[in-house]
Protein backbone atom coordinates (compact mmCIF):
# COMPACT_ATOMS: atom_id res chain seq x y z
CA UNK A 1 0.00 0.00 0.00
CA UNK A 2 1.66 3.59 -1.16
CA UNK A 3 1.80 6.03 1.44
CA UNK A 4 -0.19 9.25 1.17
CA UNK A 5 1.74 12.73 1.49
CA UNK A 6 4.98 13.69 -0.34
CA UNK A 7 7.31 11.44 -0.03
CA UNK A 8 11.17 11.52 -1.52
CA UNK A 9 12.85 8.95 -2.98
CA UNK A 10 15.59 7.31 -1.27
CA UNK A 11 19.23 7.40 -3.29
CA UNK A 12 21.96 5.38 -2.97
CA UNK A 13 24.98 4.36 -4.46
CA UNK A 14 25.97 6.15 -7.28
CA UNK A 15 23.09 8.21 -8.05
CA UNK A 16 23.57 9.78 -4.50
CA UNK A 17 27.23 10.82 -5.06
CA UNK A 18 26.53 12.40 -8.27
CA UNK A 19 23.54 14.84 -6.47
CA UNK A 20 26.03 15.74 -3.70
CA UNK A 21 28.76 16.31 -6.25
CA UNK A 22 26.16 18.45 -8.65
CA UNK A 23 24.79 20.06 -5.63
CA UNK A 24 28.62 21.03 -4.27
CA UNK A 25 29.93 22.17 -8.03
CA UNK A 26 26.65 24.51 -8.36
CA UNK A 27 28.17 25.98 -4.77
CA UNK A 28 31.38 26.38 -5.85
CA UNK A 29 30.28 28.20 -9.40
CA UNK A 30 27.76 30.34 -7.26
CA UNK A 31 30.03 31.26 -4.09
CA UNK A 32 33.88 30.11 -4.49
CA UNK A 33 35.35 27.82 -1.88
CA UNK A 34 35.50 29.89 0.64
CA UNK A 35 31.56 29.52 0.91
CA UNK A 36 31.63 25.85 0.62
CA UNK A 37 30.08 24.23 3.72
CA UNK A 38 28.90 20.66 4.17
CA UNK A 39 25.71 22.12 5.29
CA UNK A 40 24.82 24.18 2.21
CA UNK A 41 25.31 21.35 -0.03
CA UNK A 42 23.55 18.97 2.08
CA UNK A 43 20.47 21.14 1.66
CA UNK A 44 20.77 21.54 -2.08
CA UNK A 45 21.67 18.00 -3.14
CA UNK A 46 18.37 16.96 -0.66
CA UNK A 47 20.18 14.58 1.99
CA UNK A 48 22.15 15.18 5.15
CA UNK A 49 25.87 15.10 6.58
CA UNK A 50 26.28 11.91 7.14
CA UNK A 51 26.06 11.04 3.53
CA UNK A 52 28.80 13.30 2.60
CA UNK A 53 31.13 12.41 5.28
CA UNK A 54 31.02 8.82 4.29
CA UNK A 55 32.30 9.79 0.79
CA UNK A 56 34.51 12.63 1.31
CA UNK A 57 36.52 13.28 4.50
CA UNK A 58 36.28 17.29 4.71
CA UNK A 59 35.60 20.31 2.93
CA UNK A 60 38.64 20.42 0.61
CA UNK A 61 38.29 16.63 -0.45
CA UNK A 62 34.60 17.40 -1.62
CA UNK A 63 35.87 20.68 -3.38
CA UNK A 64 38.70 18.63 -5.20
CA UNK A 65 36.33 16.48 -6.04
CA UNK A 66 33.31 18.86 -7.04
CA UNK A 67 35.74 20.98 -9.34
CA UNK A 68 36.33 17.82 -11.30
CA UNK A 69 32.70 18.21 -12.65
CA UNK A 70 33.33 22.05 -13.81
CA UNK A 71 36.64 21.01 -15.71
CA UNK A 72 37.14 20.75 -19.11
CA UNK A 73 39.58 18.86 -21.34
CA UNK A 74 41.12 20.75 -23.99
CA UNK A 75 43.32 19.14 -26.99
CA UNK A 76 46.30 21.09 -27.53
CA UNK A 77 46.81 23.77 -30.07
CA UNK A 78 48.82 22.92 -33.57
CA UNK A 79 49.81 25.76 -35.28
CA UNK A 80 52.81 24.57 -37.15
CA UNK A 81 55.32 26.21 -35.13
CA UNK A 82 55.97 25.42 -31.26
CA UNK A 83 56.39 29.15 -30.29
CA UNK A 84 53.10 29.76 -31.33
CA UNK A 85 51.88 26.24 -30.16
CA UNK A 86 53.45 27.21 -26.48
CA UNK A 87 52.23 30.71 -26.16
CA UNK A 88 48.37 29.86 -27.57
CA UNK A 89 48.91 27.15 -24.82
CA UNK A 90 49.82 29.49 -21.59
CA UNK A 91 47.40 31.88 -23.27
CA UNK A 92 44.35 29.63 -22.72
CA UNK A 93 45.94 28.80 -19.31
CA UNK A 94 46.22 32.61 -18.39
CA UNK A 95 42.77 32.98 -19.38
CA UNK A 96 41.23 30.11 -17.17
CA UNK A 97 43.49 30.47 -14.25
CA UNK A 98 42.28 34.60 -14.09
CA UNK A 99 38.29 32.75 -14.90
CA UNK A 100 35.54 32.55 -12.02
CA UNK A 101 36.77 28.76 -12.23
CA UNK A 102 40.21 29.55 -12.04
CA UNK A 103 39.22 31.76 -8.76
CA UNK A 104 37.86 28.28 -7.22
CA UNK A 105 41.63 26.37 -8.41
CA UNK A 106 43.80 28.83 -6.94
CA UNK A 107 41.48 28.59 -3.79
CA UNK A 108 42.07 25.26 -3.66
CA UNK A 109 45.47 25.38 -4.40
CA UNK A 110 46.05 27.06 -1.71
CA UNK A 111 43.70 24.88 0.83
CA UNK A 112 45.75 21.53 -0.55
CA UNK A 113 49.08 23.06 -0.01
CA UNK A 114 51.17 19.99 -0.53
CA UNK A 115 48.64 17.48 -0.45
CA UNK A 116 49.71 15.98 -3.37
CA UNK A 117 46.92 13.12 -3.76
CA UNK A 118 44.24 15.35 -3.76
CA UNK A 119 46.36 18.00 -6.04
CA UNK A 120 46.86 14.78 -8.41
CA UNK A 121 42.81 15.01 -8.51
CA UNK A 122 42.93 18.43 -9.85
CA UNK A 123 42.86 17.99 -13.80
CA UNK A 124 45.21 20.85 -14.51
CA UNK A 125 47.32 19.70 -11.89
CA UNK A 126 47.07 16.35 -12.74
CA UNK A 127 51.05 15.59 -13.96
CA UNK A 128 50.24 12.61 -16.45
CA UNK A 129 47.88 15.00 -18.04
CA UNK A 130 49.84 18.11 -17.82
CA UNK A 131 52.97 16.43 -19.05
CA UNK A 132 51.18 14.55 -22.04
CA UNK A 133 49.65 18.02 -23.68
CA UNK A 134 53.22 19.42 -23.33
CA UNK A 135 54.96 16.50 -24.73
CA UNK A 136 52.39 16.46 -27.57
CA UNK A 137 53.55 19.90 -28.38
CA UNK A 138 56.93 19.60 -28.07
CA UNK A 139 56.66 16.03 -30.01
CA UNK A 140 55.16 17.59 -33.21
CA UNK A 141 58.22 20.41 -32.96
CA UNK A 142 60.28 17.40 -33.05
CA UNK A 143 58.78 16.00 -35.83
CA UNK A 144 58.96 18.73 -37.93
CA UNK A 145 62.88 18.94 -36.94
CA UNK A 146 62.10 22.41 -35.05
CA UNK A 147 63.74 20.64 -31.57
CA UNK A 148 66.32 18.03 -31.37
CA UNK A 149 64.73 14.79 -30.02
CA UNK A 150 66.77 14.72 -26.62
CA UNK A 151 64.34 17.86 -26.36
CA UNK A 152 61.47 15.43 -25.50
CA UNK A 153 61.82 15.58 -22.10
CA UNK A 154 58.70 15.61 -19.34
CA UNK A 155 60.56 18.55 -17.32
CA UNK A 156 61.50 20.35 -20.28
CA UNK A 157 58.28 20.11 -21.73
CA UNK A 158 56.39 21.37 -18.36
CA UNK A 159 58.59 24.51 -17.59
CA UNK A 160 56.35 27.35 -19.44
CA UNK A 161 53.38 26.02 -17.70
CA UNK A 162 55.49 25.67 -14.47
CA UNK A 163 56.40 29.44 -14.59
CA UNK A 164 53.47 30.73 -15.66
CA UNK A 165 51.12 28.82 -12.25
CA UNK A 166 54.00 30.14 -10.40
CA UNK A 167 52.71 34.01 -11.51
CA UNK A 168 49.77 32.83 -9.87
CA UNK A 169 50.06 30.44 -6.87
CA UNK A 170 53.75 32.18 -5.70
CA UNK A 171 53.33 35.42 -6.81
CA UNK A 172 49.05 35.50 -6.58
CA UNK A 173 48.36 37.80 -9.93
CA UNK A 174 45.30 38.36 -10.83
CA UNK A 175 46.01 37.42 -14.67
CA UNK A 176 49.54 37.46 -15.96
CA UNK A 177 50.55 40.16 -18.85
CA UNK A 178 50.93 38.66 -21.99
CA UNK A 179 54.76 39.97 -22.10
CA UNK A 180 55.11 37.91 -19.06
CA UNK A 181 54.09 35.00 -21.65
CA UNK A 182 56.07 36.02 -24.38
CA UNK A 183 59.01 36.16 -22.05
CA UNK A 184 58.78 32.68 -20.93
CA UNK A 185 58.50 31.51 -24.22
CA UNK A 186 61.22 33.55 -25.48
CA UNK A 187 63.86 33.98 -22.62
CA UNK A 188 63.45 30.18 -21.37
CA UNK A 189 61.35 28.12 -23.07
CA UNK A 190 62.74 28.24 -26.28
CA UNK A 191 66.44 28.59 -25.38
CA UNK A 192 66.25 25.75 -23.00
CA UNK A 193 64.14 23.03 -25.54
CA UNK A 194 67.71 24.50 -28.54
CA UNK A 195 70.15 24.18 -25.01
CA UNK A 196 69.04 20.56 -25.19
CA UNK A 197 69.56 19.93 -29.08
CA UNK A 198 72.54 21.96 -28.91
CA UNK A 199 74.31 19.73 -25.75
CA UNK A 200 73.43 16.42 -27.95
CA UNK A 201 75.35 17.38 -31.11
CA UNK A 202 78.18 18.91 -28.93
Amino acid sequence: MEQSGDTRTRRRGTALAEAILHAAAAELTESGYAALTMDKVAARAGTNKNAIYRRWPNRLALGVAAYRQLATTVQPPDTGALRDDVLELLRRANRHWSSPHGAILRDLLAAAGNAADLLAQLPEQSTDTMTAQWLTLLGRAVARGEAAPEALHPRVATVAIDLLRNEFVLRGVPIAPDDVLIEIVDEVYLPLVRQRGAAARG
